[in-house]
């Protein structure tokens, strides 16, 4: 957690320097990003940057708790429909998932960059890999009791499907349709808008209900 001394800078240097090191993850992984890149461009001294935080893990996790934030941020103003199927709530939830890739593409590269690069802190790493698993483990059990996912589905193993298509899903359409920097396709449509990118995630979660449903 950021030192009381970053909370006291004035809010436009605060994001100058959480912009840069977003910018540094973005294009690092944890054991190759580099404190000299980030405050030689923040245009403060290294000195300095210890009187914010304890050190580069430091900086780390409050990125990843600001992405969390900012996510939970988005996800509630735009919430699901109550009484949802647990497969429609898949269905809101990558699409949703993708918009907010979309809608903070450094937050969502560091978070593809750790999850996928190996440089990750191992301590960080399981945790966040724990937490997603039992996200979707009770999103499954949800299911399960609805009458929606088939009573015998090995709870970890779909769990690890879940999470596997889900961190992946939005850089496979992010490529597929060749979208820009900023989420838009050769037409200037917002891609997760497009016709193509909503049969995408139907497709999806149709081969997830069609592996996972209950059988009549």
């Amino acid at each position: 957690m950021p030192k009381e001394t970053f909370f006291n800078l004035p809010e436009d240097k605060r994001e100058r320097i959480i912009d840069i090191a977003l910018d540094e993850f973005s294009h690092f992984d944890f054991q190759s990003a580099s404190i000299s890149r980030i405050v030689a461009a923040a245009g403060i001294a290294k000195g300095s940057f210890y009187q914010y935080f304890a050190d580069k893990e430091d900086l780390y996790r409050y990125l990843f708790e600001l992405a969390g934030q900012k996510k939970g941020e988005f996800l509630a103003q735009n919430p699901p429909e109550p009484e949802m199927d647990i497969f429609s709530y898949l269905y809101w939830l990558a699409e949703k998932g993708v918009e907010f890739e979309m809608s903070e593409p450094k937050l969502s590269q560091m978070g593809y960059r750790a999850l996928n690069s190996g440089g990750m802190p191992p301590e960080f790493l399981s945790s966040a890999r724990t937490m997603t698993a039992e996200f979707f483990k009770q999103l499954i059990a949800n299911g399960k009791e609805q009458g929606h996912i088939d009573p015998d589905i090995d709870a970890d193993l779909a769990a690890f499907f879940f999470n596997t298509i889900f961190s992946e899903l939005g850089q496979y359409m992010f490529r597929r349709l060749a979208a820009d920097d900023h989420g838009r396709t050769g037409n200037n449509e917002a891609f997760f808008r497009s016709a193509e990118a909503r049969a995408i995630v139907g497709q999806t979660i149709n081969i997830l209900k069609s592996g996972m449903g209950k059988r009549s």
